[in-house]
């Protein structure tokens, strides 16, 4: 399994499209244990690119701050579930608190479309 955090100064983005880079989270599907951590710069943010890249790396599961609705449903296509409205925590923290169970999605959905601009936190 692999976990997902989009990351600004080494804690969760609060906005998913504007992140420095994404946190890839390894766990043993077994154990559920933390294996590996890679620091992964995204590709140039447009419609759809993030989820068929993060796709393409076997990840499973995005903890995110605030999201648009629609790349919820993109992300959804690819097979990865997008828990959204996540605390401001390192990846290592949020990834933890997932599989602990604590972690569940607060639908903090960004409104404002393509390319857009509109998550000021104020949901």
């Amino acid at each position: 399994m692999k976990i997902a955090v989009p990351t600004v100064n080494g804690r969760l983005s609060e906005h998913f499209g504007h992140c420095e880079q994404f946190v890839i989270v390894e766990i043993d599907s077994d154990t559920r244990q933390m294996t590996n951590t890679e620091m992964m710069i995204p590709p140039v943010h447009q419609p759809g690119v993030l989820p068929e890249w993060l796709s393409g790396l076997g990840v499973t599961i995005v903890i995110a701050g605030g999201i648009g609705g629609r790349a919820v449903q993109i992300f959804a296509a690819k097979g990865i579930e997008v828990l959204s409205g996540a605390p401001i925590q390192t990846p290592e923290e949020l990834a933890a608190s997932y599989l602990s169970g604590n972690l569940v999605s607060s639908g903090s959905l960004c409104e404002g479309g393509q390319g857009h601009g509109g998550c000021d936190g104020h949901h």
